[in-house]
């Protein structure tokens, strides 16, 4: 007994050993050392990594910043996601070797809450820590803080991942704070629900102020003590600038996205109603497809494979060391929970730009490894991208996830992790910026020279040196530089030095506004926006602008001259509205001046578009038509109206639909009453019945919604029996009796109960039907449920999604749509994503632990038992392309090549993890992708066939009978139709395949993408 013991002793400390390294830090549950987790990592083609620094030295970093004098300080924000303890650090790291890799860290300061910023500042570092933005010094030298000042207070203690955060030294010498506002909490809302304050300086109580948590928008301030804005958006963890002051953000899915419109013009004239500030870049989606290689992937609840969930970090690179393509215009953003760096391609579109993915198939940075968690990055001095690896087992909040794995004890796995990565040109030297940097003690005439770098991180500190010194004996020097600079951006940065400095000129913003280059004119203009009221000279010069080149330059012209009022500006708005029409930020910046007369400039416009095809005035004919219908001026709305509403009018039907369209927006939020249009109820209904365009219809049924709100007109009650019978008359287009049958929510759809259910059947055209559905929706009760559930069988793709939706009215219906999916009559893969989250997250505890408890089962065990240990083999990924070939080309393709368009394309798997990859190459019914449903139709003459369903029309049903056999089925000839639950027409693989090969198999399909 004692020989057992010892060996079992024995085996435990040889397994310490394997899992340990010599710091103490045990590896265990998939974690892996720093050097293996830097060999999990890939980079693209031309690039190399470097393990910079790690634990121990490190833990949960989520922010960097070097100082002027090369001390680079660390966030650590251990306390993620639920720890208030004040567990959170800022350390000090040190190359002491002089090798380039970091060996020692300093406790500069610690008890803080939740820090995640950090930016240098005069002598020390301004910290973002909710509810503060702080200052912290060190007097002595010592490498600690010793100075702790708030400078902001008032931000919300929200969940970590959405309070205030990475502080930025802008271009235009404001410091610019990343800002969510408070997101509700149904677990944790005692301790994480704070609702914030009045954001406003610590030490001057009674000075300027922002609203409760600045509703929840971007802030940015000077430490002057005075200046304290909102602004236009919000963003979540991280934010970034290019060059020129352009401001990037990213928000969870949407991994990138531009704050467009500034808050000075989005604000300047409310009567204009513009609700848009950000411009949705990306030209690959907002939630883009990522391009994972992680060996065994980790999600909750709430993690939808395959696409960004939890972007954050967005960077800008301006290192200048990067080679081409990587060189400029190039933007990076983490995804932490698919353990990818993701990069985009800048290019100019008018007033914004367009984020193009950089690489097919990949990301620029990737892991293999699960725990590895980029949230962050830094560009240093040396030109480097910093990533900052969080390195937890968990990345997601436990909001968002299940119980089990809150009960499981794994969220602080990791907790003394964490890593920073060095990503250079290959080729380049270890960093060489670690020994110490001499740019804090530069005379200000040397920090000049600093403005025109390759390199931002020394343009920037450069600049914020000199405004922090006011040294005035370099305004000469910097004047020259603006002149006769030959480095444009060392002409941007003077410009911008002198503005910091108070030492700024008319001469030298005049000078500015003809510079060569057009991102510096740009900048021009919005410094001379703050000098322009009152003097002549400069607005004279701004006025010559309108034919400038440069799309940017002209937009943000427009924005400026809606400060100012008079003829002359007038005309020059005009005429730039006009030549860049095209362009909808170009629309709501003429929207936004303080002096629009919209009547006049509606008639200027209609007149422009005149009677033929130049439907590119109609998007500006709306926002004008919506200011109208907003405001009192009765007489000219009702006389849009008619104009919109006349059937057969000269107006070109696109005209009609544009004034209807800003009408509808604009009447619907007219505070001054709207018993006004009431006499014109008869027009409206008029047009709903007969005018020829359906679109007209759609804005036409809005005014009625308006105008029936108290449900008391009794010509609409009439109304809605006629269109009841043009909507039974299958005579009649689908689209328009579709729009028949909506006119029916302006009454009681309950009084037609049975009437709307005959509509719901296989005979009739989908899209009747799902209006139909849309309608009986609304009927109070779970009636609709209970219908969905007796005829969800015969429901075919079409309508099963408007189907699905009317569960999500109300509690009653929510219950029988869990009861069917653990009944399994509705499977879970039915559901999708969104619908997934919405039950996962209910607001009533009960009915979301019951979600929770049945969307989180495990269905693959059983499944995958006979083939296991193919998940534990190495896979051979071209060998995979040729089990691939031979048994699965009969029925997939992969990204729309190689095979059978017949099953889903596999080409959007490569994000699976293996073992649901493996289970449903053994039983492909186990989660049939949606519209590849099996089904059996009955023909009127005893006929019985079976396949999936690829298109349908009111009139006929295209059925895919097997691989490259298409049958067209015409509805009059069904007598049923039906689905065959968890019936799949592709074949299993179990017994087919030997292990080796379905590991082969599987690494080829993760890795589809690459080959």
């Amino acid at each position: 007994m004692k020989k057992l013991q010892n060996l079992i002793e024995l085996i435990f400390f040889m397994g310490m050993l394997v899992s340990c390294n010599q710091n103490g830090i045990l590896y265990e549950n998939g974690a892996l050392s720093p050097k293996d987790g830097l060999a999990s990592y890939e980079v693209v083609e031309g690039f190399q990594v470097e393990l910079f620094a790690s634990e121990p030295l490190i833990s949960d970093p989520v922010d960097m910043a070097i100082d002027e004098n090369g001390l680079m300080y660390v966030v650590e924000m251990s306390g993620y996601p639920l720890n208030k303890s004040h567990t959170g650090k800022i350390k000090i790291l040190k190359d002491n070797d002089g090798d380039g890799i970091m060996d020692e860290s300093i406790l500069f300061a610690d008890e803080l809450m939740f820090p995640n910023g950090v930016m240098p500042w005069k002598n020390g570092i301004i910290v973002t820590d909710a509810p503060y933005v702080l200052y912290l010094e060190d007097v002595d030298r010592d490498g600690r803080a010793d100075v702790r000042d708030t400078l902001l207070t008032g931000f919300s203690l929200s969940n970590p991942h959405v309070n205030v955060n990475n502080p930025i030294y802008g271009l235009d010498n404001w410091i610019y704070l990343s800002h969510f506002g408070r997101i509700g909490s149904r677990k944790y809302e005692e301790d994480f629900g704070d609702l914030g304050d009045e954001i406003r300086f610590w030490n001057d109580p009674d000075g300027p102020f922002l609203p409760q948590n600045a509703n929840g928008k971007n802030v940015r301030f000077k430490t002057d003590g005075e200046s304290l804005e909102i602004l236009s958006v919000k963003g979540q963890f991280g934010h970034t600038f290019d060059e020129w002051g352009h401001h990037f953000l990213t928000h969870n899915q949407n991994h990138i996205y531009e704050e467009v419109l500034a808050p000075q013009y989005l604000n300047r004239n409310p009567d204009a109603g513009i609700s848009k500030a950000a411009e949705d870049v990306s030209d690959h989606g907002n939630s883009t497809e990522v391009f994972q290689i992680t060996t065994n992937p980790d999600r909750q609840l709430f993690s939808e494979v395959g696409l960004t969930t939890s972007t954050s970090g967005i960077t800008y690179y301006s290192g200048g060391i990067f080679p081409a393509p990587y060189d400029k215009e190039l933007t990076f953003v983490m995804e932490s929970v698919s353990n990818v760096v993701h990069s985009d391609k800048l290019t100019p579109k008018g007033a914004s730009f367009t984020a193009s993915r950089m690489e097919e198939g990949r990301e620029f940075f990737a892991s293999r490894d699960y725990w590895a968690r980029p949230v962050n990055m830094y560009i240093g001095p040396d030109g480097a991208l910093y990533v900052l690896d969080y390195y937890r087992r968990i990345i997601e909040h436990p909001e968002w996830m299940s119980d089990e794995a809150i009960e499981g004890g794994d969220l602080y796995d990791g907790h003394n992790m964490g890593r920073i990565y060095r990503i250079t040109p290959k080729g380049t030297p270890s960093a060489q910026w670690t020994g110490g940097l001499e740019l804090g003690e530069s005379t200000s005439i040397e920090l000049v020279k600093f403005l025109s770098h390759k390199n931002r991180w020394w343009r920037s500190n450069a600049q914020r040196l000199l405004v922090d010194r006011k040294d005035t004996e370099v305004t000469p020097l910097l004047k020259k530089e603006l002149r006769t600079g030959n480095a444009v951006m060392g002409r941007l940065h003077a410009l911008w030095t002198l503005e910091g400095m108070s030492a700024l000129e008319e001469e030298d913003i005049i000078i500015a506004l003809h510079d060569p280059s057009a991102g510096l004119r740009e900048n021009a203009i919005r410094i001379a926006e703050r000098y322009m009221e009152g003097d002549m000279e400069l607005q004279a010069e701004l006025m010559k602008m309108a034919g400038d080149a440069s799309a940017k330059v002209r937009f943000q012209l427009l924005c400026t001259l809606g400060d100012l009022d008079g003829k002359n500006a007038k005309v020059v708005r005009e005429q730039i509205l006009f030549q860049d029409i095209d362009d909808e930020w170009v629309q709501l910046a003429a929207l936004s001046a303080g002096e629009l007369g919209v009547e006049g400039l509606l008639r200027e416009t209609i007149q422009r578009r005149g009677r033929g095809k130049e439907s590119k005035y109609d998007p500006f004919i709306s926002h004008l038509t919506e200011a109208l219908g907003a405001s009192e001026n009765q007489k000219m709305i009702v006389s849009l109206l008619k104009q919109g509403l006349i059937i057969n009018s000269t107006d070109p039907v696109s005209l009609q639909s544009a004034i209807l369209k800003g009408l509808s927006t604009g009447i619907n939020r007219n505070k001054s009453g709207r018993d006004f249009f009431s006499p014109e109820t008869a027009l409206l209904l008029r047009a709903y019945f007969d005018h020829e365009s359906d679109e007209i219809r759609s804005y036409t049924f809005r005014l009625l919604e308006i105008l029936n709100e108290k449900n008391d007109n009794p010509d609409i009650e009439k109304a809605i029996q006629k269109a009841l019978g043009r909507g039974q008359n299958k005579e009649l287009r689908v689209g328009y009796r579709s729009q028949m049958l909506k006119l029916l929510l302006l009454g009681d759809p309950s009084t037609y109960e049975s009437e709307i259910k005959a509509l719901i059947n296989p005979s009739e055209d989908p899209v009747v039907q799902k209006v139909a559905l849309e309608v009986y929706d609304h009927i109070p009760g779970a009636s609709v449920s209970e219908f969905v559930l007796k005829y969800w069988g015969q429901m075919t793709p079409g309508v099963r999604e408007a189907a699905l939706q009317s569960f999500m009215r109300n509690k009653e219906r929510v219950v029988l749509l869990l009861d069917a999916v653990e009944k399994e009559k509705i499977p879970k893969s039915a559901l999708g994503w969104s619908r997934t989250v919405q039950l996962n997250q209910y607001h009533v505890e009960e009915i979301r632990e019951r979600a929770r408890s049945i969307l989180a089962q495990d269905d693959m065990q059983e499944v995958i038992a006979s083939y296991k240990s193919a998940l534990d083999m190495p896979g051979d990924e071209k060998k995979g392309l040729e089990v691939y070939k031979t048994n699965c080309t009969i029925c997939h393709q992969v990204r729309g090549e190689l095979g059978v368009n017949y099953g889903p394309d596999l080409g959007t798997v490569h994000n699976w993890d293996a073992k649901a990859l493996m289970a449903n190459i053994l039983v492909p019914g186990l989660s049939i992708a949606p519209g590849y449903d099996l089904w059996k139709i009955e023909m009127n003459n005893g006929e019985i066939l079976q396949g999936v369903i690829s298109n349908e029309t009111s009139s006929a049903i295209e059925l895919h009978t097997g691989p490259e056999q298409m049958q067209t089925i015409n509805r009059q000839e069904i007598a049923n139709i039906e689905s065959i639950p968890g019936m799949s027409m592709m074949p299993g693989f179990g017994g087919v395949l030997s292990e080796q090969e379905m590991a082969d198999l599987i690494a080829y399909l993760r890795n589809s993408a690459g080959l």
